[in-house]
């Protein structure tokens, strides 16, 4: 699926309907490069869950935790992960293979970490077709 959107606005509420159907033990991957609005589209996913705190982006903590909303939130960013082990080190296998729902920036760095059955999303910035224009695809 592809979806287009013109405004963080709409990025936004692109994330909040995958939040909205977003069920126990899913895991998404996010991709994009550096402020193409990875934290736009996941700060509506979480809002789509219920979550009403402020997300951003956990560049330095590699994992937030959410746990107000219906389901467990774990919001993964791994673009500063040196190697497999440190996934390792924070038990990753028990975010993957729980309850809850995991979101992953930068997943291309640990593909070979992520299960099959993910769902992949990638946005992608087209400035000919305008400043805040993003093609965000589903699959």
């Amino acid at each position: 699926m592809i979806i287009e959107t013109n405004s963080a606005s709409e990025t936004l509420a692109l994330g909040e309907k995958l939040g909205k159907a977003a069920k126990p033990g899913q895991i998404y991957t996010l991709n994009g490069d550096l402020g193409v609005g990875k934290t736009v589209l996941t700060q509506g996913f979480a809002k789509g869950l219920g979550i009403t705190e402020a997300v951003n982006s956990p560049t330095f903590t590699i994992i937030q935790e959410y746990t107000e909303g219906r389901l467990p939130f774990y919001h993964f960013d791994v673009y500063r992960i040196g190697d497999i082990e440190e996934m390792e080190e924070i038990g990753y296998d028990d975010y993957f293979f729980g309850e809850g729902v995991c979101l992953i920036e930068w997943a291309e760095l640990i593909e070979e970490l992520i299960p099959e059955g993910a769902i992949s999303i990638t946005i992608e910035k087209d400035l000919e077709k305008g400043f805040d224009y993003r093609k965000i695809t589903v699959e």
